[in-house]
């Protein structure tokens, strides 16, 4: 009787689906042209970017800026400095 939980649905409002993925399912689950930024994952739980819809090129362009500013700034070190020597009295 333990298998009696459906392979896909909604839990508290998120949804879930843990059927096998496809091929066709994947690529029509990341393109629904006419939909919103957001639809059902095909595999897995909750929600995914659709990528038909524009504003998740945005969403996707801040956060490789966001990814290439961090690590721009860690590459930068400081080697060529001298070390400082604080004296307290």
């Amino acid at each position: 009787m333990a298998d009696d939980k459906p392979p896909s649905g909604e839990i508290f409002g998120v949804p879930y689906n843990f059927n096998r993925p496809s091929l066709g399912r994947m690529l029509s689950a990341y393109w629904q042209p006419g939909d919103d930024m957001l639809v059902k994952k095909p595999f897995g739980v909750g929600y995914t970017l659709n990528l038909a819809n524009w504003r998740s090129w945005v969403v996707l362009a801040v956060a490789a800026a966001l990814l290439a500013h961090e690590n721009r700034s860690e590459s930068e070190t400081y080697d060529d400095e001298e070390p400082v020597e604080v004296i307290v009295d």
